[in-house]
């Protein structure tokens, strides 16, 4: 059961990579849509903002460090929330892509993913007849055919290169060899606790969302680190997001909310914010008697260096 006294580190994925415009209208693609939905999320109570960045013009997952710029800028000047930047990018582009904006601004945190994996939602290009932009019904079918490649050397680059510079990570792990690739790298002590594991669960090529794959992850995670190193988080994709984050939550576990996860907020009913999907579970978790951590609280759990030391300028 959960500590009465500890805080639930709550993120927020705000529109990643994955989901392209015609699955919803509520998707921000510009910069000042991001911008705008972070900081509406972290208003409703998310004390993490995991971004990634977009073509303003036809929402196309981007890597140019101009655009994350302007988008990690305005969201810094607007509120105190951690602002985690991915590394992951988008599975069609390079490392170097994916790095571009990070090794600039070395932020406070920034995503990284613990092993190359089949990563696809093929499946849904089979439901959309009328898609908004040329770019996406080819995006989503080549997924299928597309490795989102991790190597240990990958990891290691960004590990190296990021965290000489302070950031900390979100390392998330789809299936639980990931955790054993994360064990790797902390009994050589490339990576250092705390430690903060964000679990997924539902991805087309990951581990399944079935509770009984939440209790294995979090006692592997348990075996192989000790339960007072790290932090354990939860990601559940699209239906199974409210479900299994709430289990997780009395487990124990912090929790990822987002319309990168998610489109939806209940069945059938698409979230028209990621805020929406934040002061869902805000208040699920207010009626298991859990508190929130504020950015200040969140940063001292995971030992951050602080805003004051991220070059978004």
């Amino acid at each position: 059961m959960a500590k009465n006294n500890r805080k639930v580190i709550l993120t927020c994925a705000v529109t990643g990579s994955v989901h392209t415009p015609s699955m919803s209208e509520y998707l921000p693609i510009t910069p000042s849509q991001i911008v705008d939905s972070a900081v509406e999320a972290a208003q409703a109570g998310a004390s993490i903002l995991h971004l990634h960045a977009r073509n303003g013009m036809d929402g196309k997952p981007s890597g140019d460090p101009a655009i994350y710029r302007q988008i990690c800028s305005a969201v810094a000047g607007r509120t105190n929330a951690i602002i985690n930047i991915t590394t992951g990018g988008s599975t069609h582009m390079t490392i170097e892509e994916r790095l571009a904006f990070p090794l600039q601004a070395k932020p406070e945190m920034c995503s990284l993913n613990m092993g190359s994996m089949n990563f696809s939602i093929h499946p849904v290009a089979e439901k959309i007849t009328n898609w908004r932009y040329e770019w996406e019904k080819q995006k989503v079918n080549d997924m299928k055919e597309v490795v989102f490649k991790n190597t240990f050397a990958d990891i290691e680059y960004i590990l190296r290169n990021l965290g000489e510079g302070g950031t900390r990570f979100e390392l998330e792990c789809y299936d639980v060899g990931h955790l054993y690739n994360l064990a790797y790298f902390v009994d050589r002590e490339i990576i250092k606790p705390p430690i903060f594991i964000q679990a997924i669960f539902g991805i087309l090529g990951g581990i399944g969302p079935d509770p009984e794959n939440l209790l294995f992850m979090r006692s592997t995670a348990d075996r192989l680190f000790g339960r007072d190193t790290y932090q354990f988080s939860v990601l559940a994709a699209g239906r199974h997001q409210m479900s299994l984050l709430t289990m997780g939550a009395i487990l124990g576990a912090n929790i990822r909310v987002g319309l990168e996860d998610n489109l939806y907020i209940g069945p059938g009913i698409k979230a028209t914010s990621n805020a929406e999907q934040v002061r869902k579970i805000r208040n699920i978790l207010a009626e298991l008697s859990l508190e929130i951590a504020t950015p200040t609280e969140t940063r001292e759990i995971l030992q951050l260096k602080g805003a004051e030391k991220v070059n978004f300028a």
